[in-house]
């Protein structure tokens, strides 16, 4: 109905109406992105483009260049162009000039068209300025999509732009198709000669600069003359007097450095280094800076002092990189501060030397100057830098360790005179190194909670800002639970200055850092406060669940009865916040990842129950006396625990259950940031050791393996949930080895069952973290399929008969958020298809089949977030099939991600009408024998 009326608009006889209809197209293509709509849609503008003016042509073009992903969407594409190609042999040379435009636009999906290469060689050699330039656009697009293009248009360019003939504007817009020329290296090669040659016969000041940039451009995509290319740029750099040119050799040498980085010899950085001591102009300082500062981050500079280190007497506090570093950390200049601070954090992150503690306290003594000098200034230069520093402060703190106790001391202290918007970045800055590293004591907890009183004195959004990001900190700070002192500190200033939603986020912060106390008062408090009743419901299951977490807080040890009440207790809260969070979702926002997470502790705190209630029933009821001889009969020692050994297989089988239901949300969750999906792994790894130590412990203890269960991944962690949780891992591995090594667990069966429950209760005794994803989605990616054929109803089959083959063509297009590959892009998209036979028709007689069932899966790699693909599937039995078609995606890494959707058809097997026809003629033969057969068995009596 939406391409209805815009065509309605087309036909309009008002021009405005028509513009109307005309812009409004990319609108839809984004609403509905598939081949049928978008190629009717774009036959419908080539024949506007034919027959309008030009203001209605260049509305189609601005459409069609809004649209070049769909381009390849288009089916009838010698349809389209043939009526957009017509325009060309107009006398209007504007109508001409937007023809070569829109046929430089669809390049991508016509690259070996001849006639348009034609049109475009012809019109290069045109009197009208304006269809000059758009040949110009056209030759470039082409030059960059079709190898034979390039080849034949390199002569003629070179002509051009060497021709006396030729304006110097027209030759500034020739030379940088130059860049396209890389599809060979002959190509590419004569290319890179024209460009020295243009380089050196026209030193303007304009035209070395483009002329330059283009040599850059080509030798990036060409890969061959990179090195070449940056000893040419460093000499343009050292020797050419104009500042402009200096410039642009500073801008491509960053170019360079950020593409090719292992292109850089040391002779090249130590040049640069050069040229950075002798300038005396700050703004080109700056600019090589940003150049060492980049290639500072990558191999460039460890290869670098690789070679440094092999000369005899030479160390990396000699070299002119460091010395220009240490130089430039406490220059005037903030940006080439920051830079300078940059450089020396990376060359002490990356070189592994002992010898680098007078470094190490350069760096960190520049961080500490820059912090004192940025922190304190509120202009937006000042913001930016303070951001390099903190950054490097993390990065500093990450890989020295030893130094982040100094670092975050600075931090806490330079805190009480920052600006507002300074200390924001701090708080970011000290929660990222606390959440690495466990470097926030008892006495900087005092600091922070003296800071908090004294801010928040206004209800500005800097301020707001400030009371979440410092009470983070705290959160992190205060690792194990929050003081009531603490408590009413943070309480007491949200109830002053705040508003709903500070309160709210510093209330998921509190449930981040497994403060669960803590942020069931504040969900509590903003109950009363929201105007829907699906944010009531939200609130009021997060409430639950942060009470349910909290009564698993009074866990001990060695207390079974205490922990099964506890669990009781934390169940009943559980399954009133998941009614509630059923409640609150809706069909734009199903909240699927909650209600699974949700439920899986549910089930994962009902198997840990029940496990230890098999425990304690050994005590409570122990094996009949006939138990010995049935274990001595069926010679299996373990059958002397009576009915227990049975429970401890059911209870071992569940918890791999609840592991697999725990990977299968980890597949399906393709969005979640690498914190969220860290905390489902470990929750798949808590199931996967008891069942381990059930295993280990009880039931086979022979065949036990420990290896793979080894301490891994401890000293990575990133957060305080995952090194309490590895260490408890660690532990009970270690009771579990150690108790399997000494005792039969026949003989010992009462210490075996303790440290089952004693590793139930360490586990449940680490606060559970509710990360991000739970909260916040900040990557969305969904597909969308369609399926051909396809009936009208999707309740109604469609029609095939059982003697032939359905092709089912399926499309899809991948959609995004507003962030995409924000976390990881889909490489591939897997399709699985198959086939199910619901029922079968009232006939029965035999068919000869080969196969009676469809299992197909293909891979196909979106192109423009666009992809298609075919099955041919078989139905010779008659009757009604289900066809399933489900797709999965692919990550860069390799990695699996089920993200769904799935979609069904179904499909009705008919029997053709020649085979119809022939059995009813049997059937008509075989009646009267039958017929026969039984008047003849009559007379016999």
């Amino acid at each position: 109905s939406s391409l209805f009326m815009l065509f309605i608009g087309l036909r309009s006889g008002k021009l405005g109406e028509q513009c109307e209809a005309v812009v409004r197209f990319p609108r839809l293509f984004q609403k509905y992105p598939f081949p049928i709509l978008i190629n009717s849609a774009f036959l419908k503008l080539a024949d506007v483009f034919r027959v309008g003016n030009n203001f209605l042509r260049l509305c189609v073009l601005k459409v069609t260049q809004q649209s070049e992903k769909h381009l390849e969407k288009i089916l009838n594409v010698d349809e389209f162009v043939k009526r957009i190609f017509s325009v060309i042999h107009s006398n209007d040379p504007v109508a001409r000039a937007i023809t070569l435009r829109m046929l430089g636009s669809l390049a991508s999906i016509i690259p070996e068209r001849k006639n348009a290469h034609h049109s475009i060689r012809q019109s290069l050699d045109s009197h009208d300025n304006v269809e000059v330039e758009a040949a110009v656009f056209a030759a470039a697009n082409f030059s960059a999509q079709s190898k034979d293009f390039a080849v034949g248009i390199c002569n003629k360019i070179s002509e051009m732009i060497q021709g006396l003939a030729t304006p110097v504007d027209l030759k500034l817009k020739l030379i940088p198709i130059l860049q396209h020329m890389h599809h060979d290296a002959i190509l590419a090669s004569s290319a890179r000669e024209l460009l020295q040659q243009l380089v050196t016969s026209y030193p303007s000041n304009k035209m070395v600069i483009v002329s330059l940039h283009t040599f850059t451009l080509l030798a990036a995509s060409s890969l061959v003359d990179t090195p070449k290319q940056i000893q040419l740029l460093l000499q343009y750099l050292k020797n050419d007097p104009r500042k402009a040119v200096k410039r642009l050799a500073i801008q491509d040498l960053k170019l360079l450095a950020s593409k090719t980085p292992h292109t850089w010899s040391r002779e090249n950085i130590q040049a640069l280094c050069e040229c950075a001591l002798q300038t005396p102009y700050d703004s080109l300082k700056l600019g090589m800076l940003s150049v060492l500062s980049t290639l500072s981050g990558t191999i460039a500079v460890k290869h670098y002092f690789s070679i440094a280190s092999g000369n005899v007497g030479s160390s990396p506090r000699s070299s002119d990189l460091v010395k220009l570093a240490q130089e430039c950390c406490y220059h005037n200049n903030r940006g080439i501060a920051a830079h300078g601070v940059r450089v020396l954090t990376n060359i002490t992150v990356s070189c592994q030397e002992k010898d680098l503690l007078a470094l190490e306290q350069d760096a960190v003594f520049g961080l500490e100057s820059l912090l004192v000098l940025c922190s304190e200034d509120d202009s937006p230069g000042a913001q930016a830098t303070l951001k390099i520093a903190l950054n490097c402060m993390v990065k500093l703190a990450k890989g020295r360790p030893h130094l982040s106790q100094s670092v975050v001391e600075t931090l806490l202290t330079q805190l009480h005179s920052a600006q507002d918007a300074a200390r924001i970045l701090m708080c970011h800055c000290l929660a990222a190194i606390a959440m690495q590293l466990p470097v926030l004591g008892d006495g900087m907890l005092s600091d922070l909670m003296e800071l908090y009183k004294v801010i928040g004195r206004s209800a500005t959004d800097k301020q707001q800002e400030l009371l979440v990001s410092l009470a983070t900190v705290i959160f992190v700070a205060s690792q194990k639970a929050l003081s009531p002192e603490v408590k009413a500190v943070i309480k007491q200033q949200l109830e002053s200055v705040s508003n709903g939603w500070t309160v709210y986020r510093i209330a998921r912060q509190a449930s981040r850092m497994g403060n669960h106390d803590m942020a069931r008062e504040l969900y509590q408090s903003l109950l009363t406060q929201v105007a829907s009743e699906h944010f009531y419901f939200w609130l009021n299951s997060l409430k639950e669940f942060s009470h349910a977490e909290q009564c698993l807080t009074g866990l001990q040890e060695e207390n079974y009865s205490s922990a099964l009440s506890c669990i009781a207790e934390s169940l009943k809260f559980y399954h009133k916040g998941i009614a509630s969070l059923t409640a609150a979702s809706t069909p734009l926002n199903p909240l699927s990842f909650q209600c699974e997470f949700v439920k899986l502790r549910i089930d994962l705190l009902q198997a840990f129950s029940q496990l230890i209630c098999t425990c304690s029933s050994l005590k409570t009821s122990p094996p009949p006396a006939i138990a010995t001889t049935i274990a001595m009969t069926l010679g299996n020692d373990l059958q002397r625990c009576g009915r227990i050994s049975n429970q401890m297989k059911l209870s071992m089988e569940e918890f791999r259950s609840l592991a697999s239901r725990y990977g299968d949300l980890y597949q399906a969750s393709f969005d979640a940031d690498s914190a969220t999906l860290r905390n489902v792994e470990l929750q798949q790894q808590s199931c996967l050791l008891i069942s381990h130590a059930i295993e280990a412990l009880i039931l086979d203890p022979e065949s036990a393996s420990f290896q793979e269960y080894g301490s891994t991944g401890a000293a990575h962690a990133d957060s305080e949930y995952e090194r309490r949780m590895m260490s408890v891992y660690n532990h009970v591995l270690e009771e579990v080895e150690s108790l399997n090594r000494k005792y039969t667990p026949v003989s010992y069966m009462a210490s075996h069952f303790s440290c089952l429950c004693n590793a139930i209760i360490s586990l449940l005794k680490v606060p559970l973290s509710f990360q991000r994803y739970f909260f916040q989605k900040l990557q969305s990616t969904s597909i969308k399929l369609a399926l051909s054929p396809s009936p009208r109803n999707p309740a109604e089959p469609i029609a095939v008969q059982n003697n032939q083959q359905l092709a089912l063509k399926v499309e899809g297009v991948v959609q995004h958020g507003s962030k995409p590959g924000l976390f990881r892009k889909i490489q591939s998209v897997c399709l699985n298809v198959s086939s199910t036979l619901q029922s079968k028709s009232g006939q029965d007689y035999k068919i000869p089949i080969d196969n009676m069932t469809n299992e197909m899966e293909q891979r196909v790699e979106p192109h423009n977030d666009y992809f298609s693909t075919q099955f041919l599937l078989n139905f010779a039995i008659l009757g009604t099939h289900n066809i399933t078609v489900e797709s999965s995606v692919k990550d860069a890494n390799g990695i699996v991600w089920k993200t769904g959707p799935r979609t069904t058809i179904f499909v009705k097997s008919l029997e053709d009408p020649y085979s119809q026809q022939i059995r009813l003629q049997q059937q008509q033969v075989q009646q009267p024998l039958q017929q026969q057969q039984q008047r003849n068995a009559y007379t016999r009596f």
